[in-house]
């Protein structure tokens, strides 16, 4: 539930501002309007999930908890998948409504860590969590490397992107459905098995005399799979009994591929370039060369 409404957050802020036309003309009407739209999206979702979420959950005093191992780092891949893309787009949102460059890169970074760090106040309070310091040094990883690239290059060269395919659990399809929900739409917030997050490079941004095209890029993928528990596979069943499968090996795995970015396609048509830039948060299905903790390497038709 906290992943989805943050990606449903993610898509609204996202949809807000590509949709928009593309002038930045300095206008406080827009700003207000735009003060007004963020301010509602964040209040609503963090009573949505404070009422949704930690209600559910047993209260404490705020405490501090170190969960860098749990899920082999997935998660935190997705925190600064995350940011990165909240911080991007409500940077370009700003600008829209007439913030210069400078301030609105800054607001863009802060809106995302803010954001992120609240649910991470709200998790300090709960007696099953708590307040995660490698969760928030994955937010700031996303929101920098925003910032940084701004600064740099004026130019976001390496973006964040996300990948999902549903992961085959056989005979442990209970325990999957426990962990993860049982709906396609819960299994692709949930299920750290089946997303991939992807560092997607784009060449001729490096290479501008090259003869590459602009929109090809190259993916390097990270991935963990075969988790059935946050920190082993070993868990209790609903009678209370230890279900041991430690057997089952949890590995990691990074990929390199392909990719496309949507957003330095050339068209002037404003509908195409909004479904482009929202749809671009994904990679494109491509082959993929995979490498993985097992000392394997396999080559994949389709990687997604």
């Amino acid at each position: 539930m906290k992943r989805g409404l943050l990606i449903i957050q993610l898509m609204l802020i996202m949809f807000a501002a590509d949709a928009q036309d593309s002038s930045y003309r300095s206008s406080a009407h827009k700003r207000w309007i735009l003060g007004g739209v963020q301010a509602t999206l964040w209040g609503g979702t963090l009573y949505s999930l404070n009422n949704a979420w930690y209600s559910n959950y047993p209260k404490a005093p705020f405490h501090f908890y170190n969960d860098w191992k749990e899920w082999q780092q997935m998660d935190k891949a997705g925190h600064a998948w995350s940011t990165y893309q909240i911080s991007r787009h409500t940077s370009n949102i700003w600008r829209w409504a007439g913030m210069n460059e400078k301030t609105s890169i800054w607001v863009g970074a802060l809106s995302g860590m803010s954001f992120l760090g609240i649910v991470e106040v709200l998790d300090g309070y709960s007696d099953k969590w708590g307040f995660s310091l490698p969760d928030m040094a994955a937010n700031a990883s996303g929101a920098l490397l925003f910032v940084g690239q701004e600064y740099l290059w004026k130019d976001q060269r390496i973006t964040l992107k996300l990948s999902y395919s549903p992961y085959q659990y056989g005979t442990l399809k209970p325990r999957a459905d426990e962990l993860f929900g049982s709906g396609d739409v819960e299994r692709l917030l949930k299920d750290y098995n089946g997303q991939i997050i992807w560092a997607s490079i784009n060449p001729k941004s490096f290479l501008p005399d090259s003869k590459l095209p602009g929109w090809l890029n190259i993916a390097i993928g990270y991935n963990a799979r075969t988790m059935l528990g946050g920190y082993e596979n070993k868990w209790k069943d609903m009678n209370g009994n230890w279900i041991d499968r430690t057997d089952i090996d949890r590995y990691k795995r990074v990929l390199l591929s392909l990719d496309v970015d949507l957003t330095r396609i050339p068209t002037k048509n404003k509908t195409l370039k909004t479904i482009f830039s929202i749809i671009n948060v994904l990679k494109v299905p491509a082959p993929a060369l995979e490498w993985n903790t097992r000392g394997k390497w396999r080559l994949h038709a389709i990687a997604y």
